[in-house]
């Protein structure tokens, strides 16, 4: 029976480890210096040569010369371990993955205990150690921190990872990899020489591809194809047929299809693939491979022969020709619609029928749009909202204003104080109309110019009026402003605070004084049943002092007198004389206002309440406010909170 080419042509030492320079190198120099581990730890995909090199360097450890690099290989060791031998008594395969537990673990270590029968070292190599569970591991883990003299640890796996990290600490790490084609090609034609079997060219190429860079699978994949040719050639056609790759013939008949827009002939060479038993997954596949080569002969031509040197020269020869037809942009281009169209084929029911999609859009685009400039960019968007366009007035028309000497800068008022002098002149207040821009006042803020929302305004009216009593923020609370119009600010309160602000108390006082300082000093509060605050000044009442009356609680200072401006809406005559209509502009001398008749007199404003003292808020059973308070106690509470008593219980004394 033939033995595989893998096991006839594994190797004994660590010269003939193909594609592994980076570990052996470095166990070679270790063995030469004598400074060897006691437990080493050997990691990568498989096929790659961990177990092939865990024997070498058992064989390099245990040979009659050694520790040496190179083994004698004539000794009693060396032919043992060598490929094909019978193995070592003092050399001992344990497979981890049906000897992972703890007492697997437990018997090895009683093993180990044992000096070897004929060797320097007893060597122990556990094969696809990630199997072995964590508990197994801990079991081992003090013979392997601390062995014997006589002991060595050698662990091969695939995923180091599931190494228990107190194991990989303790152990020399040496990580195996894949084997590329630039390697695997001439070591794979050496053998198929001393086998005496000549192959076409590509089929190596093909193996290589088979094997995906792993040494054991690609000698597997040429081993059948030695057995299974029948003689002393392997032809190209036998290796696409066995392997199920597509023929490079019909993969270099597709792109030239595709360059030249020859719809009629890439579909038939989809018929033809099909019908040789192609998979149109694996067709897709290999022209991705194809247009991957062809765009590398585009970008670096000349060195084309260096980045693809398993590709044949006559291969070579047509894919720099194609690539000088195609063009850079056009070949990325295409390669990511096919991309894009395998990603979509797994799972897909049809996937011949995505594959002939795929064809048809690539046939449908234009070739010129590849070579088209990109677009310039779209310019940016236009503002979706502008400021209302803003009414003048014109100077000629309106009434020269008395204009007097600002106060000095000291005595002008500071920080956040809304509080100014009244304009000279009171006027009907006309409300503004959608075609009109209401012209700048001084103090007073309107929903149309006011940048903050009718409800944040409200919240600042609760956190003035909470200052002066907590009861009085509650009854804010309570509220909800409705709507600014023009001059008159309407609330609606809630039940539980509706009789305190109807009876025109202390709390609706507070309350207008705090809306004048948030709103201005011409808005009055008006209670949803048209309960105002304070009496308002009628629009025909004579003009206000020109200075507004000092609070009881904050110190008097001059203010800077307000120019007026003409309210919208208003004609206001060029020429005005003593005499004219209310609605005329003073004269340029002030003159002394007549005394208005009583009941259009304005009364005297409210004075403010009282700075806000923490003792206010204080319960006291001697307090004279509570004793002579209407409602006190439970009616108190019933009214400021809107409950309802359900049972009154005395507690009996």
């Amino acid at each position: 029976m033939a033995v595989a080419l893998y096991r006839r042509y594994r190797p004994d030492n660590f010269d003939d480890v193909v594609g592994q320079d980076h570990v052996t190198e470095l166990l070679k120099n270790s063995l030469d210096s004598g400074r060897t581990s006691h437990a080493y730890l050997f990691s990568g995909p498989r096929g790659c040569g961990k177990t092939t090199s865990a024997r070498i360097l058992a064989r390099c450890l245990n040979c009659a010369e050694g520790p040496t690099s190179t083994p004698c290989g004539v000794c009693e060791s060396c032919v043992e371990l060598a490929a094909g031998g019978p193995g070592s008594l003092d050399v001992v395969e344990i497979d981890a993955a049906s000897h992972n537990g703890v007492d697997d673990a437990r018997e090895l270590r009683e093993r180990a205990s044992f000096a070897p029968t004929r060797d320097r070292y007893k060597i122990f190599i556990l094969d696809e150690a990630h199997m072995v569970t964590s508990a197994g591991f801990n079991a081992l883990l003090k013979i392997v921190e601390e062995p014997p003299e006589h002991i060595k640890f050698i662990f091969a796996t695939t995923e180091p990872e599931k190494v228990i990290g107190t194991i990989r600490s303790r152990t020399h790490h040496y990580p195996f990899r894949l084997v590329g084609p630039t390697v695997l090609l001439p070591y794979l034609q050496s053998l198929c020489e001393r086998e005496g079997i000549t192959v076409e060219d590509g089929v190596l190429e093909l193996v290589i591809r088979a094997g995906g860079g792993s040494v054991r699978d690609s000698l597997s994949v040429l081993d059948q194809l030695i057995a299974g040719c029948g003689g002393q050639s392997v032809s190209y056609a036998q290796a696409t047929g066995l392997l199920g790759y597509t023929d490079t013939s019909l993969l270099e008949s597709m792109v030239a299809a595709l360059g030249q827009g020859d719809g009629a002939r890439a579909f038939q060479i989809v018929e033809n693939a099909v019908d040789s038993g192609v998979d149109a997954i694996q067709f897709t596949k290999d022209l991705l491979q194809l247009l991957r080569d062809v765009l590398i002969c585009a970008l670096v031509p000349s060195q084309a022969k260096e980045v693809l040197p398993h590709v044949p020269q006559d291969r070579l020869t047509r894919m720099l020709e194609q690539a000088q037809a195609w063009g850079t942009r056009a070949l990325s281009r295409r390669a990511d619609q096919i991309d894009e169209a395998l990603r979509n084929m797994s799972g897909t029911a049809s996937a011949r029928l995505q594959l002939e999609l795929l064809l048809g859009r690539m046939l449908a685009e234009d070739p010129s749009a590849e070579h088209e400039a990109a677009p310039a960019p779209a310019p940016a968007p236009a503002r979706t909202s502008a400021p209302a366009p803003v009414e003048r007035v014109d100077p000629a028309s309106v009434a020269p204003v008395q204009h007097k000497t600002p106060a000095p800068a000291s005595e002008r008022p500071q920080g956040n104080d809304r509080r100014q002098a009244p304009p000279a002149a009171t006027r009907p207040a006309a409300p503004p109309t959608p075609s009109q821009s209401e012209p700048r006042r001084p103090a007073a803020a309107s929903t149309g110019s006011s940048n903050k929302t009718l409800a944040e305004q409200w919240a600042q009216v609760g956190t003035i009026v909470g200052q002066v009593s907590r009861v009085f923020e509650v009854v804010v609370k309570g509220t909800t402003p409705v709507e600014l119009d023009g001059a008159t600010l309407r609330i609606a309160p809630s039940a539980s605070v509706r009789n305190r602000l109807l009876s025109g108390g202390a709390e609706l006082t507070a309350i207008s004084a705090a809306v004048k300082q948030v709103f201005g000093p011409a808005v009055e509060v008006e209670v949803g049943e048209g309960k105002r605050a304070t009496p308002s000044t009628s629009p025909t009442s004579t003009p206000a002092p020109t200075s507004a009356p000092s609070r009881p609680d904050s110190p008097s200072r001059p203010t800077p007198p307000v120019a007026v401006e003409p309210e919208p809406g208003l004609a206001v005559a060029p020429d005005p004389t003593p005499g004219s209509t209310p609605q005329s502009a003073p004269e340029p001398t002030p003159q002394p206002a007549p005394r208005p008749a009583p009941e259009l007199e304005r009364e005297p404003e409210p004075p403010a309440p009282p700075a806000y003292d923490p003792r206010d808020d204080e319960v006291s059973l001697h307090d004279p406010t509570v004793e002579t308070a209407p409602n006190r106690g439970v009616p108190a509470i019933l009214d400021v909170l809107g409950g309802t008593l359900i049972e009154e219980i005395e507690e009996e004394r």
